[in-house]
């Protein structure tokens, strides 16, 4: 009897080109339902363009993706998103608990405005990351780490199934990366699946439960204990990364 859990993402065969460059070549990815999972490689490799290819936000040159086996664009209800920072003009005057706010016009569509059921989840979402304080605070007045707390939240009231992030942890402080653990660890926990563009190597044991290792095309996917070996990052990145297992056994 097969005890795994079912795919909640199937990617097979996705190439993506620019011009007449491949980004992405032949890529085959299946995700379990309920992972923490990174996806990691060299710059270049390709890893946010494999969100965004899932995502509809590119067009593939083949292949196809499936989420919870439909299109995507069948099931983007189930799906939340979190760009990286720096794709986002924080300069836009707006409020913290207004950008949360937009996570839920999903669920509510465009004609409809939120109301006080939209302001409570805003609110408790903003709790879970720690800034409920700054709900009427003009996000160009936050500083990095603050910015990405407020785009998890947004995430968050979508109340999705599946959540894409792309850099999470790119330029926020340690104890931000530490909340933000901890939020990703819940989701999981909760049944829900996180897939991670990540850049730091050191800490994908500690932090994540599946990996992905992209250069162009997937070199290894699947639980961090059988995959994220010297053999598939030396794949992945080439030269010498016998380093990572001595700063992990150094820690």
């Amino acid at each position: 009897m097969n005890q795994n859990p079912p795919n909640t993402i199937e990617v097979t065969d996705l190439t993506v080109a620019y011009k007449d460059k491949p980004v992405l070549w032949d890529v085959d990815l299946e995700v379990p339902e309920g992972i923490l999972m990174a996806i990691v490689g060299p710059n270049g490799a390709g890893k946010t363009t494999l969100i965004k290819a899932i995502l509809g936000l590119i067009e593939p040159a083949a292949g196809q993706v499936l989420i919870q086996g439909a299109p995507y664009k069948e099931q983007r209800r189930l799906v939340g998103y979190v760009p990286q920072r720096g794709s986002v003009d924080w300069d836009f005057p707006t409020t913290v608990i207004d950008v949360v706010k937009m996570g839920r016009y999903g669920s509510l569509g465009w004609i409809r405005r939120p109301g006080k059921k939209e302001q409570q989840k805003a609110m408790e979402a903003l709790e879970k990351v720690g800034m409920s304080d700054f709900a009427e605070r003009q996000i160009s007045q936050l500083s990095g780490g603050q910015q990405q707390r407020v785009f998890l939240a947004r995430a968050l009231v979508q109340e999705a199934s599946i959540y894409f992030m792309d850099e999470p942890f790119q330029g926020v402080d340690a104890v931000t990366e530490r909340a933000i653990v901890t939020l990703l660890q819940d989701l999981r926990a909760s049944g829900k699946t996180v897939v991670c563009v990540h850049h730091d190597l050191t800490t994908v044991p500690e932090y994540f439960d599946w990996v992905m290792l992209l250069n162009v095309r997937r070199i290894a996917s699947g639980p961090v204990e059988e995959v994220f070996t010297d053999e598939n990052l030396r794949l992945a990145y080439g030269g010498r990364v016998g380093f990572l297992r001595e700063r992990r056994a150094a820690q």
